[in-house]
């Protein structure tokens, strides 16, 4: 079974209903790792750059997971990437370090699903606020995944909520994570 890497940044986690619902339910696989970052890093410059490299490689599936604040992610992602992704590991002549690895974005919304379309009040589907961290996975050789999405976190009853954790657990324990991408990339 491939090992997987949630690289979870929830700067309010232990208050989080969603993020804490879905991680529970795959806390004790024995394949998958998760790097809570806001509990590993109280300071932004003292992020362990070897450390967390070292733990990309050791997997086989990279998972980011986060509340999405301001149509991205929370700030601690964007300064790891900034400086795990680096040129001689993830990218350029020397780096390509990632390139057999899976990538997935595990997200989740204050909104309903239909605000995120032209038209609406978002005025931008997901696919297009995701293209960055798509792009990223380009970039440094992974492969992109279908996105898995939670909506309407302050609405979504608990019966809607233990679906989309059962979904999240089957997303994350499939061992075919490309089989529906297609349909993501044509939405």
């Amino acid at each position: 079974m491939k090992k997987t890497l949630i690289i979870l940044a929830h700067p309010n986690f232990e208050e989080s209903r969603l993020n804490k619902t879905l991680i529970n339910t795959i806390k004790n696989e024995k394949n998958i790792t998760i790097n809570n970052l806001y509990s590993e890093y109280k300071s932004f410059d003292k992020i362990d750059i070897k450390r967390e490299q070292t733990l990309l490689l050791e997997h086989d599936r990279i998972v980011f997971q986060f509340p999405f604040y301001w149509f991205s992610s929370p700030s601690l992602l964007k300064e790891w990437q900034d400086k795990v992704l680096e040129y001689g590991f993830a990218y350029g002549s020397e780096g390509g370090k990632l390139k057999t690895k899976e990538f997935k974005i595990v997200t989740t919304m204050g909104s309903p699903e239909f605000a995120y379309q032209a038209g609406a009040y978002i005025q931008a589907s997901m696919n297009e606020l995701l293209k960055p961290f798509e792009t990223m996975a380009k970039f440094t050789r992974m492969s992109y995944t279908m996105p898995f999405y939670v909506y309407k976190a302050l609405k979504i009853t608990d019966e809607e909520l233990e679906q989309k954790a059962f979904e999240y657990k089957q997303t994350l324990l499939n061992e075919d994570w490309s089989s529906s991408l297609s349909k993501y990339l044509n939405s």
